[in-house]
Order: structure tokens, then C-alpha cells, then sequence
């Protein structure tokens, strides 16, 4: 089974879940979130296995181009320009189609491969850590994410997603049977908490809300999901000794003051998520 960990923002205390949840849980922990995989900076695995995400992108031999325009007139994504009598290309936004090929008349138009980032695997604490990493200067994650997504291990995964509800969480949760979204109680995060909510709810996935950095109190948060009848299955207290924990890269759920929280936690998500 598959959960995703969500948040409509960054910054809510998501990768904080995630990595405690998975150990709570004795899950496999898979870092979706490529253009900032922080989660093994608190886990530390041993890494055992490291893999390629290539790409698709065209290559035009310039001995065989007529320069008609067809390639750059039937990209929508505009990787192929004709400026003049040249065709230029702009290989990283290229989305790998094939419509280029298809349309040049000439043959000019091959597809070669290229590197964006890498997938990593370790192990720690007894769990199956996964993360993808996008290269610097990267503009597309999906593919990197895709290609975790088709090879997750059996068993029970916790999927760290990208902050936000952009293609990338869209990437990250369509083989997900539930969701858990972070959130803490602010403006911003109840905003944002609406928007991740429609998403989960426009792909029918059970879903449960956890604060963070709550504050004990009956805050905007707590209201919003009593009206509207979303289960709260747990919250993470505002804390200056978590921050200072979670600052030196340790593991909360390690700490005998916070373990209860998460495996409290782990139990509310079983019932709200229904898994066995």
C-alpha cells in the first residue's frame, strides 16, 4: 500500500512526518520531492544501489535539415525554434513526444538520451529508504519522479511528495490508496491546505490532516476541519526543543519524549486510511 504525505506549502513539517511515520510504521520511506530530497539527511542510509533517469531529447543532423520549421511549428513546447535558416533547440525543456521526428520529411531528426538525475537506495533503521535527485539546473522533475513511482517495493510505502499541488504531487500520488496532509495553523497553511485538498478529493484518495506545529488551542485549522467534517489524525506540538532537535538532523521518533506522538500517529492514520 501506498501513502502519500502532502502539503499545500513548503515549509509545514512534511519531510518531519514522512521519516518519523516511516519508522512508526516500519515502512518503506520514498522521497518524492527530487529538487530538495531532505529526508535522508535525518534518516542517513547506507546507500547500496545508485541509478540513472535519462531523457529523451531531439538531435538534428544539420547535413540533412532543410530548415522548414515543421519540428518547431508542431512542438508545444517550444524546445525547437527556426530563427532564420537555423532550427535551435533548448534540449532541457524538451518533453521527449516524438512529434518532431514524425513531422521532418527530411529524416534530420533523431532522438538521443541524456542524464537528469539519479535514484538512490539505502537502508536504515531496518526500512528501504528510496530518493530521486534532479540535477542542478533541471527544469523537469516529473520524469526522475515517474521513474520511482514505477519500481516502489512491495509492502507499505510512505511517500514524501513535493510541497504544493503542481504536476509533481500530481506525479507523486496516482498509485497512492491514501494521503495524509500536512499542515500547520496559520493563513498560509490553511490556504494552502484547501488546495491539497481539492487535489486528493479530484482523485477520490482517503486522506487525514496533521498539524504541526500546533499550539494546543482550537485554531483556524481545527475549525476549518470540524465544519467541514476532515479527520484530524494527529498533531506535532509547537515546540522550541523539536526545533532544535529537528535543526541537528535527529530523528524524532527516537526521542523518548516524542515517540508516542508518532505511533499515536501511525494508528489514527491505519483507522481513518482503513489498511491492514
Amino acid at each position: 500500500m501506498n501513502i502519500a504525505v502532502l502539503s499545500g506549502k513548503g515549509g509545514t513539517g512534511k519531510t518531519t512526518i514522512s521519516t518519523n511515520l516511516a519508522l512508526a510504521l516500519n515502512a518503506n520511506y520514498i522521497d518524492c520531492d527530487v529538487e530538495e530530497p531532505n529526508g535522508f539527511l535525518f534518516l542517513n542510509p547506507q546507500i547500496t544501489d545508485r541509478e540513472q533517469v535519462m531523457v529523451d531529447y531531439p538531435a538534428i543532423d544539420m547535413d540533412k535539415c532543410t530548415y522548414c520549421g515543421r519540428c518547431a511549428d508542431i512542438c508545444q513546447f517550444n524546445a525547437l525554434a527556426k530563427v532564420n535558416n537555423d532550427i535551435m533547440l533548448f534540449q532541457k525543456i524538451c518533453h521527449g513526444c516524438g512529434a518532431c521526428e514524425i513531422v521532418c520529411e527530411a529524416g534530420a531528426l533523431k532522438y538521443n538520451k541524456r542524464e537528469i538525475g539519479i535514484i538512490e537506495v539505502g537502508y536504515a533503521y531496518d526500512i528501504k529508504c528510496i530518493r530521486g535527485i534532479l540535477n542542478i539546473g533541471e527544469p523537469m522533475a516529473v520524469p526522475v519522479i515517474r521513474q520511482i513511482i514505477k519500481t516502489l517495493p512491495d509492502g507499505l510505502n510512505i511517500i514524501d511528495c513535493p510541497p504544493g499541488t503542481s504536476c509533481n504531487v500530481v506525479s507523486s500520488i496516482k498509485e497512492v490508496q491514501g494521503a495524509i496532509l500536512v499542515t500547520e495553523p496559520t493563513e498560509f497553511g490553511l490556504h494552502d491546505l484547501k488546495m491539497a485538498l481539492e487535489l486528493v478529493k479530484k482523485f477520490n484518495i482517503p486522506f487525514g490532516i496533521v498539524i504541526n506545529r500546533d499550539d494546543g488551542q482550537d485554531n483556524m485549522v481545527k475549525q476549518y476541519c470540524n465544519r467541514n467534517k476532515i479527520d484530524i489524525i494527529g498533531t506535532v506540538p509547537y515546540s522550541k526543543d523539536i526545533a532544535r532537535l529537528y535543526s541537528k538532523g535527529d530523528v524524532l521518533y527516537y526521542n523518548p519524549k516524542y515517540r508516542q506522538i508518532f505511533d499515536a500517529l501511525s494508528e489514527q492514520a491505519r483507522g481513518v486510511l482503513k489498511w491492514n
